[in-house]
């Protein structure tokens, strides 16, 4: 038994899946089966009930996770404050981002961070957004990245970016030539959807209607990369941030084109559980978060982020 299979187990556990789990730790599906078993044999009870699909978890097994997540959080403060005093930037950063921005920004940080600090592990999850705020009011996250954060009283929120909105359509869609689109020119186009509970649907109906422009949803899907894929095929246009459909522009595509409705904007933000003090590690991975995209990203507006409040 070891950190690494105990770190295992618990993400296996948290995500509710084998394969997420081996894929969080760069594994395959089949070693990290035999690693919960091996941990199962060691401690003499079964943990996991695989016969369930999906499958749940014993009453010893939820004794066990929640010991082990109290213990890997304080090993973890200890291994950044032990190694902090040889000015060794270590210890791990817990990312839990929305897919859309995971996908095309997180990567490409985590990579060049983990370059400049060897010593340090990004861990990074892509979830759906009230799954966001679950692991960082759960202590499961350090940091959630995710678009349009709501006030709440167990959690901070750093202003990170705001997202300009576009029309998406196919190249060869009758609007492709335009040099701006208005809200007259979405009356009646068929239109592929966020789904209804979804922050940014709501704020492209309220737009929509403010307007007083009607589309034809014909598509409602819960990620970008499904709506993305409808467009493609001709199944209908869109309303996107604009960094999410960049690659696809330059590829040709897709076509995007700027909106007359300057009050669409995406916000995203960073948020982390209140009071809780960043380690320095995490601290370090904010501050490259803020600076590489405001290298990246000038022209859009990005909002003076706020200092996180350290518990006393």
């Amino acid at each position: 038994m070891n950190l690494e299979t105990l770190r295992l187990y618990c993400d296996i556990v948290r995500m509710r899946s084998f394969s997420r789990g081996a894929r969080a730790h760069q594994i395959t599906q089949s070693a990290a089966s035999q690693s919960i078993q091996q941990l199962e044999h060691d401690l003499g009870v079964q943990m996991i009930d695989r016969s369930r699909r999906p499958f749940a978890v014993t009453p010893q097994g939820r004794r066990f996770f929640d010991g082990v997540r109290v213990l890997l959080s304080d090993y973890g403060k200890l291994e950044a404050e032990i190694k902090r005093t040889g000015n060794t930037l270590a210890g791990p950063v817990r990312v839990a981002a929305i897919y859309s921005v995971g996908l095309y920004d997180l990567s490409r940080y985590m990579q060049r961070f983990m370059t400049d600090y060897p010593q340090v592990k990004v861990r990074l999850e892509f979830l759906r957004p009230n799954k966001v705020y679950d692991a960082v009011v759960n202590e499961e996250a350090d940091l959630g990245i995710m678009s349009y954060p709501r006030k709440d009283r167990t959690v901070n929120t750093i202003p990170w970016r705001a997202e300009r909105m576009v029309f998406v359509c196919q190249p060869g869609h009758p609007l492709a030539s335009k040099q701006l689109i208005t809200a007259s020119d979405l009356e009646g186009q068929k239109f592929i959807g966020f789904d209804a509970d979804l922050p940014i649907r709501k704020a492209i109906d309220r737009s929509l209607k403010l307007q007083h422009s009607h589309v034809s949803v014909v598509m409602e899907f819960d990620n970008i990369e499904t709506i993305k894929q409808a467009i493609e095929v001709g199944a209908g246009i869109s309303i996107l941030p604009e960094p999410t459909v960049r690659r696809e522009v330059e590829a040709g595509r897709m076509t995007s084109i700027p909106l007359a409705m300057s009050e669409l904007v995406r916000p995203v933000g960073i948020i982390y559980r209140r009071h809780k003090p960043f380690t320095p590690t995490v601290q370090r991975f904010v501050q490259l978060l803020k600076s590489a995209d405001s290298a990246v990203n000038p022209a859009l507006p990005v909002p003076r982020p706020e200092q996180p409040e350290l518990a006393t």
